[in-house]
């Protein structure tokens, strides 16, 4: 009897305390991928840990590794790596002996390879249970393997080796979870099938490092101090860093998929940057509380847009890429192993921080930290001696969670003197000397309260010791997942072709990546000489020459973010003339997802726009309560009227709900709204309304056959929408064509059937009602970005 020969074993040596508390029940482990990189440097050793932590708490342990590889092989690859698993220096050497040859007998290698590979394990599992007599208390799965092989690995795991009733499943999952969002929404949908939400822990070993875990708990344990000076008042910046000195040689297969964003800033780096932003919940230890701030944190970031981003390639990855996987020599990648990204939140806690995350390969240095720099209100007339003087007001202020490498070669946190002395868990956190000959961000050590862990640990021997308890605070949910992956995805989309600036790797790298923040956005501080290369040898012929008309009116083209820049120019300047002109500014804006990123872009670069002037109108509305998702006021307010400084009685929402009910003929909504234009705006004319495109050729909430609003009396009329909600308020066209200028917005490929058809037919309105905005003694402007005009 294998287990009970280790048992008596274990007793004998005194690791137990008594055998009655050897009665909790018994846990399996099986690590998929078990001979593989990742198990060898660190799951195996996690798991020896484990085992050395909780081998006198009740549980018995079986270990089964798992790969594709045949039995014998497979065996002697794993116990390769077993036999060289070590003990903790404190560890006495005959106990550690004794633990490590019982873990080698505990452990077993299995090939994993079909349907009836599982069987047999389950089998093998439930007869070692029932030889020993002992009551199955769990199942942890760890899946140290390709994202690929998931779907097929769980639907094995759910059809033929779940526990029985009454005992756990923890299913572990390794990174890289998805590609974008959809399709981590596709690999959550399939995991999903079967796996409950709380038997899957994804990991993400940052949250493993002790500095990263103790964010949370360092702010709750210091809230007297941190409540009044956490906050946009008392904060400059906040930098999540890591910086490595080594360049993907060896993994430019999974590099060439993923690239510097996708591999740490998406995950790494965001998943500490909220732990520092999101609000503090009452218990920090509860995974619920947790993961419902963060998500609430994810809601208040503003998108990315290509200009958050500076992206750079160290220059030996192309031979790299060229030589590792087999690609020709005229092959260029774009792929970025640089990146440094400014984020910024709308919340009333961080509004104007601005939040830099920031990683790269072939660095100068290799260090990880999450820095909170405070303004310095303080104006010293000390001269310099004595300002650099013990706890000085005139010396930078800051806090900073050190995850390890660097000038300290150990994972800390630091506070500075002239803050406050933080309360620290004794148990494990301990104050550390001040070396003299060492500095952090130009400051002597002295400067700080500065803090080491009592006893060091191995990121992956927490997460699997978090996983064995069932802490599932350590670990990333599904929505958690998603909100991260919605928020780097239209990045990672608008940087796909942007060309990486070449840097020649460490100290060699001088200046060339630093970047600073300009105009909402950041970019390289210094200047770069460029060559276009063209690697694709195309020749004039193989583009197309674009007309600078559309259907007889003024056309504006480019790429999405250059066409939404220039739209965000050209209505700032219509606005500025209209003020000189009038006084006042009345614009009509269209809903829906396209102008979007027009209005971040209004909020975020166009500071002399004249909001104070400005009259903001609706040119349609959804028949839904203006809290409601689906309206486009919300939308407007979002992302738009909340950042600007428009007076409130000059922002005109349509009428849509009233006297408790939503667009009813009888309560009059639209002929309220129609006055109110009339009284408001001279002439009912419009200095400027935006609309949009429908794939079917529909604009404002006019759709194609509407029986109101294509023609007759220039009004507000109620419409009805083929899709819900399929009541709408909306501006008729003849009130549209009375305005001064209208812009057209036509973004992304799926417009590109009906701009194509709408450059060859004429006025029809009934039947694309898009075709009757034809403004009678004003102008019209088309701006369409290339994948809506060309395909």
């Amino acid at each position: 009897k294998m287990l009970g020969r280790v048992l008596c074993t274990v007793l004998f040596v005194g690791a137990f305390p008594s055998p009655a508390e050897a009665s909790q029940g018994h846990i399996s482990v099986v690590l998929l991928g078990a001979t593989g990189d990742l198990a060898k440097k660190y799951l195996w050793q996690g798991l020896f840990q484990l085992y050395m932590d909780q081998v006198s708490s009740g549980h018995s342990f079986t270990f089964h590794g798992a790969a594709l590889a045949a039995l014998e092989p497979g065996q002697r690859l794993m116990f390769d790596v077993l036999k060289k698993l070590s003990c903790p220096p404190d560890e006495a050497p005959n106990r550690c002996a004794v633990l490590k040859d019982q873990f080698l007998k505990l452990s077993q290698y299995h090939q994993l390879k079909t349907a009836e590979n599982y069987t047999a394990l389950n089998r093998e599992i439930e007869a070692l249970l029932r030889q020993e007599g002992l009551k199955e208390a769990g199942r942890i799965f760890y899946f140290s393997v390709p994202p690929f092989a998931y779907t097929e690995i769980a639907r094995h795991i759910n059809g033929s080796c779940r526990p029985p009733a009454g005992a756990w499943l923890r299913v572990v999952l390794e990174k890289p979870f998805g590609h974008d969002l959809a399709s981590a929404q596709q690999l959550a949908a399939e995991l999903a099938g079967f796996f409950r939400e709380e038997e899957m822990y994804r990991v993400d070993h940052y949250l493993g490092k002790q500095a990263v875990a103790h964010i949370l708990p360092f702010r709750d344990q210091n809230r007297q101090f941190l409540d009044p000076i956490w906050n946009q008042h008392h904060v400059e910046r906040v930098e999540v860093v890591l910086k490595e000195t080594v360049d993907a040689k060896g993994r430019t297969s999974f590099y060439e998929q993923y690239g510097v964003i996708r591999d740490v800033l998406q995950n790494h780096l965001t998943e500490a940057l909220m732990f520092l932003i999101m609000e503090l919940p009452a218990n920090v230890s509860s995974a619920q509380e947790v993961v419902q701030h963060k998500l609430q944190a994810f809601r208040s970031l503003w998108g990315l847009e290509r200009s958050s981003a500076v992206l750079g390639q160290y220059q030996a990855y192309d031979s790299q890429v060229q030589e590792e996987l087999q690609e020709a020599q005229a092959c260029v990648s774009t792929t970025p192993t640089f990146a440094g990204v400014l984020i910024r939140s709308d919340s009333l806690r961080w509004e104007g921080v601005p939040f830099l995350l920031t990683s790269g390969k072939a660095l100068d240095e290799r260090v990880g930290y999450a820095r909170v720099l405070f303004k310095n209100r303080a104006y010293c007339t000390q001269s310099g001696t004595l300002r650099d003087a013990g706890h000085s007001q005139c010396k930078p202020k800051q806090i900073i969670f050190y995850f390890g490498h660097g000038a300290l070669n150990t994972p800390a946190v630091l506070v500075s003197r002239n803050l406050f002395q933080p309360v620290m868990p004794k148990d494990s956190w301990k104050e550390a000397e001040a070396q003299s000959d060492l500095h952090v961000f130009g400051q002597p050590l002295s400067d700080f309260y500065m803090y080491s862990p009592v006893k060091e640990r191995d990121a992956y021997s927490v997460l699997i010791s978090n996983i064995y308890h069932g802490r599932k605070d350590f670990f990333i949910t599904t929505e958690n997942l998603l909100a991260s992956w919605a928020f780097w995805t239209p990045l990672l989309d608008s940087t796909s072709r942007q060309p990486p600036r070449l840097y020649p790797g460490g100290v060699e790298n001088q200046h060339l990546l630093d970047f600073e923040m300009v105009s909402g956005g950041v970019a390289f501080t210094l200047a770069e000489p460029a060559e276009l290369l063209n690697p694709s040898g195309q020749m004039p012929s193989d583009f197309r020459a674009i007309q600078s008309k559309f259907r007889q009116s003024p056309l504006v083209s480019a790429w999405a973010e250059d066409l939404i820049s220039q739209l965000a120019s050209d209505m700032e300047e219509a606005a500025v003339r209209s003020v000189a002109r009038s006084g006042q500014f009345h614009l009509a804006l269209s809903g829906g997802s396209s102008p979007v990123v027009l209005f971040q872009r209004l909020a975020r670069h166009h500071y002399s726009f004249p909001w104070q002037h400005t009259h903001v109108w609706l040119v349609d509305e959804r028949c839904v309560p203006l809290t409601d998702s689906e309206s486009n006021f919300l939308g407007l307010h979002r992302h738009l009227l909340q950042r600007v400084r428009v007076p409130y009685f000059n922002i005109h929402p349509m009428p849509v709900h009233l006297n408790r009910r939503l667009c009813v003929e009888e309560d009059r909504g639209a002929e309220l709204y129609a006055k109110d234009i009339v009284a408001l705006v001279a002439n009912a004319s419009f200095d400027l309304v935006l609309l949009g495109v429908g794939t079917d050729g529909h604009t404002a909430s006019l759709f194609p056959r509407s029986e109101n609003g294509l023609e007759g009396a220039p009004t507000v009329v109620l419409t009805e929408s083929p899709v819900k909600p399929h009541q709408r308020m909306s501006l008729s066209l003849p009130l549209i064509n009375r305005a001064r200028q209208v812009f057209v917005l036509v973004l992304g490929k799926g417009k590109h059937d009906i701009t194509t058809l709408l450059s060859r037919v004429g006025h029809e309105p009934r039947k694309w009602p898009i075709s009757g905005v034809s403004p009678s003694s004003g102008q019209l402007v088309w701006y369409m970005d290339y994948e809506a005009l060309l395909g």
